[in-house]
């Protein structure tokens, strides 16, 4: 980048002013330690060209759309189309959660994105005692096909992509979502969406699992296997550090910790006999956008150079989409407070732009008032207009990544995938993801310590909970899921099993428990049994009966 003694002649002058600046400057008094990211990477008060002197253009930069794909994933990224404006949805019943979609469609939301209620999360019916008092909280309920077909009811399948935030039972949903589609006349080729399907997380993070690792991963395959052949258009994973996050890690463990379940993933599809330019491209990823601006930028262009790196190097992947780092972000909902909660529209806005600035090829902003319940309809279509602001009102998407080449978001890129990638090759010491997950529990937990000790030492200042706090009213127009929602899903299902053919579902069910015991793909046998009209809880039950369940180890 520079000659030698251009390069020494720099060195010598910001020596000199550095010299100067330190004995000029003063820090706030509540950044008395250090000036740092929440990862720990310290920040200098002035970055120059000296921090990108060891930086190769080629192979570290690059053109938007070439490896490694540092600057986007697309040549001409939002000039040529948009992110897809995609809001998490769900609560109550099917018919509630349809009415709240097309809605938001109205609104000018480009794709969907449903949140499911804690039984289905982990495969049990409205009516099972477990599910008591929980069917529809923090998503909608779906015990069958029949409320898939409601849920989507007057929505085209051909002309929306859909992400379902589902895991453990993905597969089961992701044949409803098959079968609905058919029943509109809409061929499984013509589909486009995102099934989350990422159960390593949920061991790391956030706990709805219901199988041990090993069928869990067969079940992920066999999506994988099947989607190639038949829904070549669908994404078959979102590999999530959002939760990651969410949970207390840093951005640097997010980005480990999020591609090393990635790499758990590619290897077991190998394991299993797929070839790794079959089914990378249709992989995905899904990221939180926290509060640190700069940090978060550069986080995900850091990803996105040390998946491509890795796909490349270590899978040896040829196809350029098996390399791709495609991924949709969430702004962080646990930056969010109830005191105040005005304040979070602002949080927001900021949270997105810098998934924006760092290229994020779909995106989700959180509510005002998701701190204290389920989002209203008034708030959700504030958070909406908040991506199209971003988008066709305040000139950033004019260019393609308007940040790139900037001193400081090029070290701070730099120094990302520097942290992670220790921490990766941590992981396969340890054996991998799975083998690591008590690893990966533990550097979290020690994180998200330090993060609560930075808020209570008023060290990290949040607005309106340790400082300018004010007094409030209670807050009013919050949305509450009818408590009935339980009872009428328990009616729902009654009406269901006393006419649907219960001798065709016992057969289907058997059949599937006699290929769950061998290594046959089970998605052709998911979408007889849901067509049919088997029940998600009946489904799972028989995994459960041969897979077992897995027990969570305690860590302290």
């Amino acid at each position: 980048m520079f000659d030698r003694d251009k390069l020494d002649q720099l060195r010598i002058t910001e020596r000199e002013y550095r010299e100067k600046l330190a004995g000029q400057c003063k820090k706030r008094p509540e950044r008395q330690e250090s000036f740092t990211t929440d990862a720990g990477v310290e920040i200098e008060p002035l970055y120059t060209p000296l921090d990108l002197a060891g930086q190769d253009f080629e192979q570290d930069l690059g053109y938007p759309g070439a490896y490694p794909f540092t600057r986007g994933v697309q040549p001409n990224m939002y000039r040529g189309r948009l992110w897809t404006m995609r809001q998490y949805a769900g609560f109550g019943t099917a018919e509630e959660t349809n009415e709240r979609f097309r809605y938001l469609l109205e609104q000018g939301q480009t794709g969907l994105s449903v949140a499911f209620d804690l039984p289905t999360q982990i495969g049990y019916d409205s009516n099972h005692p477990l599910s008591r008092g929980e069917v529809g909280k923090v998503g909608v309920a779906i015990d069958s096909l029949e409320d898939m077909e409601t849920l989507f009811a007057g929505i085209p399948l051909d002309k929306v992509s859909t992400s379902m935030t589902i895991n453990s039972p993905a597969a089961v949903l992701l044949a409803m979502y098959i079968a609905v589609a058919a029943k509109q006349g809409v061929a499984p080729d013509k589909l486009k969406g995102t099934i989350q399907n990422d159960i390593l997380k949920e061991y790391i993070a956030r706990g709805t699992y219901i199988f041990p690792p090993g069928p869990s991963m067969r079940l992920i395959t066999d999506v994988f296997a099947y989607c190639a052949k038949e829904i070549p258009q669908w994404n078959t994973i979102s590999i999530s550090g959002y939760h990651i996050r969410e949970a207390g890690s840093t951005a640097v463990q997010e980005v480990a910790f999020t591609l090393a379940d990635g790499i758990a993933y590619v290897q077991a599809a190998i394991d299993a006999g797929l070839n790794v330019d079959d089914f990378a491209p249709r992989l995905s990823f899904f990221f939180n956008a926290h509060l640190n601006f700069f940090e978060e930028v550069a986080k995900f262009r850091a990803a996105r150079r040390l998946w491509a790196r890795i796909m490349k190097e270590r899978f040896g992947a040829r196809n350029t989409k098996s390399l791709m780092l495609r991924f949709h972000t969430q702004t962080a909902g646990c930056t969010l407070t109830a005191q105040q909660p005005d304040v979070n529209i602002m949080r927001v806005a900021f949270q997105a732009l810098s998934a924006v600035l760092g290229g994020t090829q779909s995106l989700h902003t959180n509510s005002r008032d998701e701190a204290l319940a389920l989002p209203s309809a008034h708030s959700v279509l504030i958070a909406l207009r908040t991506q199209q602001v971003i988008g066709y009102e305040i000139g950033v998407t004019d260019t393609v990544d308007p940040l790139g080449g900037s001193y400081f978001v090029e070290s701070m890129t730099d120094q990302i995938e520097k942290r992670a990638r220790a921490y990766i090759e941590k992981i396969d010491e340890l054996g991998g993801a799975p083998e690591a997950i008590e690893f990966m529990q533990r550097e979290i937990q020690k994180s998200a310590y330090r993060y609560q000790q930075d808020i209570e030492s008023g060290s990290k200042v949040v607005i309106g909970m340790n400082k300018f706090q004010v007094t409030e009213e209670k807050p009013k127009d919050l949305l509450k899921v009818d408590p009935a929602v339980g009872e009428r899903q328990t009616a729902k299902l009654e009406a269901l099993r006393a006419r649907r053919d219960n001798a065709r579902v016992s057969a289907i069910l058997d059949r599937l428990k006699e290929a769950a015991d061998t290594s046959e793909n089970l998605m052709p046998l998911f979408v007889e049994a849901v067509n049919a009209y088997a029940t998600l809880g009946e489904i799972c039950d028989v995994l459960r009966d041969v897979f077992g369940e897995y027990r969570q180890q305690i860590i302290f």
